[in-house]
């Protein structure tokens, strides 16, 4: 799809392995440790030619997460939610993502960072329990899952930034952590 991607994990014996929304539809599950699935880019609130209704657009993507015959364990959407970080843009997107019935975990995209606070909307609404701009941690069936976020300081050009409280902050979430 023009707004939006999808891909689905499974981890086995540690070891990722991804497909697109539409081949894991078609796919026979196999044996995993557990899935995850990645969503990005829904840009909720973009209603231009290259993609005149981005909420029907992402309604059609969630479909077919719905549709999944195995379900995730849990869906990430690395970014760009919303269009222009509006409330009503990010009410949308959420209610969209609630019809999957999955755990849900966020990461802004620069699009979710636009309003007048810097991100303040994102963060209130699917930032709880991060720190900083948006940044955790968490663990699922022994794998750690690191969630960073380099939109909050764009550099010029467009260059994202971690900053470094953040690269602070993964140092020490690492720091006791096997190097496998």
């Amino acid at each position: 799809a023009w707004a939006g991607t999808g891909a689905l994990f499974s981890v086995a014996g540690g070891v990722p392995i991804s497909m697109g929304l539409d081949a894991a539809l078609a796919a026979t599950p196999k044996a995993a440790s557990f899935r995850f699935l990645q969503l990005s880019d829904s840009h909720i609130g973009f209603a231009k030619p290259a993609n005149p209704d981005a909420r029907a657009t992402f309604r059609e993507a969630v479909a077919k997460v719905v549709a999944l015959p195995d379900k995730p364990d849990f869906i990430v959407h690395t970014g760009d939610i919303t269009q222009l970080s509006r409330d009503e843009e990010f009410d949308d997107a959420q209610e969209i993502l609630r019809e999957t019935g999955i755990p849900l975990f966020f990461v802004p995209g620069e699009h979710d960072m636009l309003d007048p606070d810097g991100g303040k909307a994102f963060l209130n609404r699917f930032g709880k329990g991060t720190r900083g701009d948006g940044w955790y941690s968490f663990d699922h069936r022994g794998v750690h899952f690191i969630a960073l976020v380099n939109v909050a300081d764009l550099k010029p050009g467009g260059m994202g930034n971690l900053g470094a409280e953040q690269l602070a902050w993964l140092k020490a979430d690492l720091a006791h952590r096997p190097s496998s």
